[in-house]
């Protein structure tokens, strides 16, 4: 893992999307959830990861 971990107001910062968003995607669960790390009571985020989730839920909502 060469990319620094990303908390919460980087992700907000980096999509423009609130916290509230963010927060609401990181309740949910199974393959379609936000790709996350939980370390204990925090959340963090690889950039890498997340974006492809962005892009993947884009296809999936233009091919809707």
């Amino acid at each position: 893992m060469n990319e620094q971990l990303l908390t919460l107001t980087d992700l907000e910062k980096k999509t423009q999307l609130p916290k509230s968003w963010w927060y609401r995607r990181t309740r949910e669960t199974g393959v379609d959830a936000v790709p996350r790390i939980k370390c204990g009571r925090y959340l963090r985020f690889e950039w890498a990861a997340v974006e492809a989730w962005l892009r993947e839920q884009s296809r999936d909502a233009q091919a809707a």
